[in-house]
């Protein structure tokens, strides 16, 4: 489980996140909800050591996350797929695979297949260049470089954006079956509101920094009212 608990960060004199708690379950797959601009970003990367928190706790494994680099927090297991599938285009698939690899301490030779029969396409494209995937096939490449070095939760940074309706299906159902294990927490930040909810647990949603909703993901569903912020029409 990772908490978060009342955390607030500031940019100059702009709050992007204000006095935020939630907690998010292993094995469960959280869908962060809300407009642009809401903070859904500025979360995940103060949660991976990426910007600096004014104030807060951000708790996993029984340590506070607060203060540490963002490569020891990814030692202790925390992944982060950002937004824009960044993956090194000039690199074959395997190059990208390895990268993943480096820092952490698995076995390469089994990662690699663990990878390979995660994501088949892969191994079909393994020493073709990240350049010549699909936009689909690049997310998925971009999902299997975190994953390679086994984290216990993966943050996931709009992982559909710009992806055809049938690949974004397909995408959210890999997702839910990486979760399907009970092992791994997914905190997932998408703009596809629908397609999050579907194979959410639970919700939250932000509005301008601020939670304004914590609940399983039927709840927040089938609420009209939460509709107009998680869809930018806030009244």
């Amino acid at each position: 489980m990772i908490t978060v608990e009342n955390l607030s960060v500031r940019y100059g004199g702009v709050e992007a996140l204000n006095d935020v708690t939630f907690s998010a379950a292993t094995g469960k797959v959280t869908a962060i909800l809300g407009a642009n601009g809401a903070g859904k970003t500025t979360l995940l990367r103060t949660i991976t050591g990426l910007e600096k928190a004014t104030s807060g706790t951000i708790t996993y494994d029984e340590r506070n996350l607060l203060g540490k680099r963002p490569e020891d927090i990814s030692r202790m297991g925390v992944g982060h797929v950002p937004e824009g599938r960044a993956v090194i285009t000039e690199f074959t698939v395997e190059e990208n695979l390895r990268l993943g690899a480096l820092a952490s301490k698995v076995n390469l030779k089994d990662g690699l297949a663990e990878q390979y029969e995660q994501f088949p396409i892969l191994g079909e494209r393994r020493r073709q260049h990240a350049s010549t995937l699909s936009g689909g096939e690049r997310q998925m490449l971009a999902m299997a470089r975190a994953l390679i070095a086994k984290p216990k939760v993966l943050l996931l940074d709009e992982p559909s954006l710009g992806l055809a309706p049938l690949v974004t299906r397909s995408m959210m159902d890999k997702i839910a079956e990486l979760c399907a294990g009970g092992e791994l927490t997914v905190l997932l930040v998408e703009q596809n509101a629908k397609s999050a909810l579907r194979i959410a647990h639970d919700a939250i949603v932000l509005s301008v920094g601020k939670l304004v909703a914590c609940a399983d993901a039927t709840t927040v569903a089938n609420d009209e009212n939460l509709r107009h912020y998680y869809l930018g029409l806030v009244k």
